[in-house]
């Protein structure tokens, strides 16, 4: 864990702990990492519900409901997707918040049009669903460590907004 990261995942678990919301992840790129961080706190069990790591097609379409005729017209690396695997996995879950992870970390399947470190970042509420793009340098583990802790600032950033709309 980096030491970026820390500050974030102790904020995230006492805003969640106290207004007693709850999170899932459906995770591509970052292969388990992202729901790894999330139950890193003791008492994690109080807010993290569970999450996929959807790898394959099939699993994103299967298990999290991504339509098949997005993935042909976007690819599994898209806004499209990212939001169609957040609000799959709130779905499968009932969770308050979902995030969910696509792209490509490399060392390898980066093209012109999607090089190696382009990632796609979904949070999703009961409001809607929040995208980013993200075009990240480094290694592979370094694009991945950097996608969990951009997807997470992200869902704090959401939790700070909707914290002001009360």
């Amino acid at each position: 864990m980096t030491s970026e990261l820390l500050p974030v995942l102790n904020e995230l678990h006492m805003r969640l702990t106290e207004s007693r919301q709850t999170v899932s992840v459906a995770e591509s790129c970052t292969g388990g990492l992202l729901g790894a961080a999330l139950t890193e706190c003791s008492g994690s069990s109080a807010y993290f519900l569970g999450g996929v790591q959807a790898y394959a097609n099939s699993v994103k379409e299967e298990l999290l409901g991504v339509s098949h005729e997005t993935l042909l017209s976007f690819g599994a690396v898209s806004e499209e997707v990212a939001s169609e695997m957040a609000i799959g996995i709130q779905r499968l879950t009932g969770s308050d918040w979902a995030l969910s992870t696509t792209g490509i970390a490399g060392p390898d399947g980066g093209t012109d049009e999607k090089p190696i470190g382009t990632i796609w970042v979904s949070v999703a509420d009961s409001d809607g669903v929040y995208s980013q793009k993200l075009a990240l340098d480094g290694n592979r583990s370094e694009i991945r460590d950097r996608t969990v802790l951009e997807a997470l600032s992200m869902l704090l950033e959401r939790l700070s907004d909707d914290d002001e709309d009360l």
